[in-house]
Parts: C-alpha cells; structure tokens; sequence
C-alpha cells in the first residue's frame, strides 16, 4: 500500500513501523489554544488573522510591461476576534486587559496562539501577535438570540512564530517553523539547491527566517543588505 498521493506526495497514510495506520493530516481549530499572559482566553468563537502589504509594479517609457516589482510598504497585521460574553468577562477583559471600552486602552499587549496540533512539545508552534491595539469593540442585544457576542478588531505591529524547542544556531527566538512539513517540502531559495537551515552551505544567514521567527528584533527582510545581488553569484540564502 502506498503511502501517499502519486502526483502530489500529499500523505494519505502513517508511515510507522509496522502495519500502515490511518493517519489525520489536517489542522482543525480544535489543536489552537488563544493566549495572553500565560492565560488561554475562552469562549471564542472566531479568531481571525491578517498579513496584507502592498506591492509596487515598476514600468517605464518604451516597454510594455512590468519591468520590475518590489513591495512599496510596510506589512499590516490585523485581524479579529469574536467571542461569547461568557464567565461575566468582556471581550477586553478576557484578553487580560482591565477594561472594556476601546478608548481605555493605554498601551498594547501580546497574543500568543499555541498549534498543538503536533504531540512532541518542541515541534508545536507558537505564534506571537506583538503589540496589539483594540481598534474596534462591537455587540448587539437581539430579541430572537439571548446569547451574546463581542467582536473585538485589532491591529498589531509584527507577528513571528517559532517551534517550542526553544534551540536555535543564530536565533534566540528558536527554530523556523518552515522546516518541510511532514513530507519534507524543499525550500525555493534556501541554498543552491534548496535546504530547510537558517544558514545555508556558504554562511550566509537566511535572511526570510531570521524574520519568520522574530530573530533579533526584526520586523521586516527588505532591509537586509544586498538584495539587488539576488540573481548574481551572491545569496541573501
């Protein structure tokens, strides 16, 4: 029996020793786990994450075409969150905030979202939502459905995720999370070849991990050294 696709490699089955098992390859919601300051938040209906930048497409007189494109700004995360009124706590105040109203907010928190869909601890992730700003809170009273929901918009300065093992060679914010996956995808630019290292064989630091994780502060890779290098005998990988 085989034990996956034949065109994709998309797993279909375990691939433990012994007889081949049936194995669940999808990530569901139930495997997340919201968090803010060590405390799961409850009740949440919904939780939704946005990463959006634009990206400037460069012509010029004579061609008909883009010649060039390059993103023009820095990446907005946003997102939102709906939650059932629940346990007396507000929306704010079940992410650990001591208010309820947007304008009360006086500086931004942190959600982290732990992925457990993994049973090893150290190939679990966690993604850190830096600096959130409550944006928006919303509810409605409604005659034909008691229960109650708030909805809580929010933007953020950055997000990072890094898995749980906490051991990295160039970053103290731990592993990338892009490491292949089950079936081992090779990375587009991760050495000649492709690899799944932070450094690749010739030293240089994988610049678009370094910011996966967080590493070091930054927040964004377009201002590494050396991008107009890309295509020559020069890697940023």
């Amino acid at each position: 029996m085989v034990t996956s696709a034949p065109n994709t490699g998309s797993t279909l089955y375990g691939t433990a020793q012994g007889p081949q098992i049936n194995k669940t390859s999808t990530a569901i919601s139930t495997n997340i786990i919201i968090m803010v300051n060590d405390r799961a938040v409850g009740a949440v209906q919904q939780m939704a994450i946005n990463e959006k930048r634009s990206i400037r497409m460069i012509d010029e007189v004579g061609t008909d075409g883009h010649i060039d494109s390059v993103p023009n700004q820095s990446t907005n995360i946003s997102g939102s969150c709906q939650r059932i009124r629940f346990d007396r706590l507000r929306v704010a105040e079940a992410f650990s905030r001591g208010f309820i109203h947007a304008a009360s907010q006086v500086y931004p928190f942190d959600i982290v979202i732990l992925d457990k869909q993994k049973r090893n601890q150290g190939s679990q992730i966690s993604t850190v939502i830096k600096n959130v700003w409550i944006s928006g809170l919303s509810y409605t009273y409604q005659a034909n459905d008691w229960v109650i929901t708030d909805n809580m918009e929010w933007e953020a300065e950055t997000i990072y995720s890094f898995l749980n093992n906490g051991s990295s060679n160039v970053a103290s914010s731990g592993n990338p999370v892009a490491q292949g996956g089950e079936i081992g995808v090779v990375h587009m630019g991760g050495g000649a070849f492709g690899n799944t290292n932070i450094i690749s064989g010739d030293g240089v630091v994988n610049i678009e991990q370094l910011v996966d994780t967080g590493a070091g502060g930054r927040r964004g890779s377009l201002d590494a050294a050396g991008l107009i290098d890309l295509g020559s005998d020069t890697s940023l990988f």
